[in-house]
């Protein structure tokens, strides 16, 4: 069965279900499956994150047209 088909299958079973108990189940599954991509990368990965905010935020900035430049050598 295609995922296609399963979404439809799921979707007619939601739509047909009285049972509240059922839906807050389904919820709940929904709520555990979402992750921020925050939370998926690592620490390393945050701290750059942030000290690149901080850095545009204060105005540390590298033009783009100068950054390509540097990088057009490699292509």
């Amino acid at each position: 069965m295609s995922i296609e088909a399963k979404k439809l299958e799921l979707m007619n079973l939601l739509l047909q279900t009285q049972e509240e108990r059922v839906l807050s189940k389904l919820k709940k599954v929904f709520e555990e499956e979402e992750t921020d991509w925050w939370n998926k990368i690592s620490e390393e990965e945050r701290e750059e994150i942030i000290i690149g905010i901080n850095q545009a935020d204060t105005g540390d900035l590298i033009p783009n047209a100068e950054v390509r430049k540097h990088f057009d050598k490699w292509h």
